[in-house]
């Protein structure tokens, strides 16, 4: 307890530092100015707070990757790092790409996330198949950055292909984690977890979605998202989106138009998107659900439109973009949004769960083609 509340204040402490030698904010001709060295505080001192939650801790020293803290940051403090001009990964990026890497090696010897024994049938297999993902993603990501496939990212794929499905209504996909927590665990997610599994495809440096030992599996992961492209959620279309602009003619012309149109008609009158409007949610405390422009929403969609092609200056992601940079909070460096569950305290560290991923997605968009 004692590590943690110390860990909670160096966050608060170096925010607070952060935050006062942001500097003039930045910006460029086709995106307003918006203060990129606060959103990186924030960023980071959740990230950091969330390596030393003690309900994050997993076995061999390392810590669950959460879909809503650990995944977003992951994607999203890359891309700062480069608006920022920064050489080396700040503290909390580099513990999290270390527990993944540790992991990966570790792979036959660490336990699931959520063990079978103590959390039930059949959480083993949906842990491991979402862990098999995410550190897919991760390492790709990473390695993106550096243009060299590590052995360790290899060994991720390694480890993912042998747990996606070859047979039945989920051939193509893999086992995920369901707790009936909206959007990134319900009973919708496994076509959200094989959009990811994509996007780790077509990141990965070295040509490796063209490999020819993986192209039965490319197909079969390609053939489900084509599958679900015009049925699921527009969460999850989106997904299926953001997919299709990594491993192009992942979806067919007519369906990949569907669903950004579809993102066009959601847009709101002040240029954002509320994330009510992602699918049909029902909080199960029965509180309505907020139904204003939020950072999670319009971060998204501005920044998914952006990977699929369309353009900075097309009117909605324009908007978009202004919608974002009006709205990132001046005292924390970041964009807000609520979780569709339930309504929690946004004061909380649970309650800003929605937060983070909000912040991650709107700086992605903000620094998208930058």
């Amino acid at each position: 307890m004692k590590a943690w509340t110390a860990a909670i204040i160096t966050c608060s402490i170096g925010l607070a530092a952060s935050l006062l030698a942001a500097g003039p904010q930045k910006g460029s001709a086709s995106s307003p100015a918006w203060n990129a060295r606060a959103a990186a505080a924030y960023l980071d001192g959740r990230q950091t707070w969330w390596l030393g939650w003690p309900n994050a801790a997993r076995d061999h020293n390392t810590s669950c990757v959460s879909c809503h803290t650990a995944l977003p940051y992951a994607l999203a403090r890359p891309a700062l790092r480069a608006e920022l001009g920064e050489s080396d990964l700040p503290a909390p990026e580099r513990k999290l790409v270390d527990n993944v890497v540790k992991r990966v090696r570790l792979w036959k010897e660490v336990e699931p996330f959520y063990p079978d024994q103590s959390r039930g049938l059949p959480k083993t297999s949906e842990s491991r198949g979402t862990e098999a993902v995410m550190n897919a993603l991760i390492l790709a990501t990473h390695d993106a950055r550096n243009a060299t496939l590590s052995d360790d990212t290899l060994q991720a794929f390694s480890n993912l292909w042998a747990l996606q499905f070859t047979a039945g209504e989920m051939k193509g996909a893999w086992a995920w984690l369901n707790f009936h927590n909206e959007p990134w665990e319900a009973n919708g997610s496994p076509y959200f977890g094989a959009a990811l599994a994509a996007i780790a495809v077509g990141t990965a440096p070295g040509d490796y979605a063209a490999r020819a030992d993986i192209q039965d599996r490319v197909k079969s992961l390609r053939d489900y998202l084509r599958r679900g492209a015009e049925s699921e959620s527009l969460f999850n279309r989106l997904m299926a989106l953001w997919a299709s602009g990594k491993l192009p003619g992942l979806l067919e012309p007519g369906p990949r138009q569907a669903i950004v149109d579809a993102a066009f008609s959601r847009q709101q009158e002040d240029g954002g998107w509320t994330t009510s409007a992602l699918s049909s949610w029902k909080r199960q405390d029965g509180t309505a659900l907020d139904i204003t422009s939020d950072g999670f929403a319009t971060g998204l969609i501005t920044f998914v439109l952006q990977q699929a092609g369309t353009p900075r200056t097309e009117p909605h992601v324009r908007k978009g973009l202004t919608w974002l940079v009006r709205h990132q909070e001046t005292t924390t460096g970041m964009w807000a949004a609520a979780s569709v569950n339930k309504q929690r305290d946004p004061a909380t560290d649970v309650g800003k769960f929605m937060s983070d991923a909000a912040t991650a997605y709107a700086v992605l968009a903000l620094t998208e083609g930058r």
